[in-house]
């Protein structure tokens, strides 16, 4: 058995802490210790994640759900391809013409899945239906603009505009914490 040391910081935000492990980053707005410990195990185990903390809260759900949408595989089709997407890759699915979508930064494939069943997949994991057509990935979002008629548009960091219907407008508030 061999323990790698993973290196983790943290620093205060007004009164935020912020800690940074590899590529993601957790808010926890509360002084904690972590200790981070990596085993490498031999290929006949099975690999898993635990995690031991002295109760489970808010955080400790919203790390759980950074952790699965890493991890989540969508096949995505485009020409001849066929591609192993990351869900948190995706901007959004649309729905089009009986076909369903997966929108990246730069690119678009089309994935077997019907929307519904994306819904139920991405369930808890940073995805929302925002319109009959449309999920969304919340940590894609730039910003949000209230619209007419109760609706509102995300700016998403790739540049692209997607409509909210008023219908999901309290759940994305909801998700949001507003």
């Amino acid at each position: 058995m061999e323990l790698l040391k993973v290196e983790a910081y943290a620093f205060s935000l007004y009164d935020l802490r912020i800690i940074k492990v590899n590529k993601f980053q957790f808010k926890f707005p509360r002084v904690i210790s972590i200790k981070i410990s990596i085993e490498v195990i031999d290929l006949t185990k099975e690999e898993e994640i635990r995690i031991r903390c002295h109760q489970v809260d808010e955080e400790i759900h919203e790390l759980v759900n950074k952790i699965k949408t890493e991890t989540l595989i969508i096949l995505g089709y485009h020409e001849d391809k066929i591609s192993r997407i990351k869900l948190s890759d995706i901007y959004y699915f649309e729905a089009v013409d009986g076909k369903v979508f997966g929108y990246g930064k730069n690119n678009v494939h089309e994935v077997k899945q019907k929307l519904y069943e994306l819904e139920e997949l991405c369930k808890e994991k940073h995805c929302f239906r925002a319109s009959k057509s449309t999920i969304l990935n919340i940590t894609k979002i730039a910003s949000i603009h209230p619209s007419i008629s109760g609706r509102f548009h995300a700016l998403l960091d790739n540049g692209e505009k997607v409509v909210i219907s008023r219908q999901y407008v309290p759940i994305l508030k909801h998700m949001l914490g507003l």
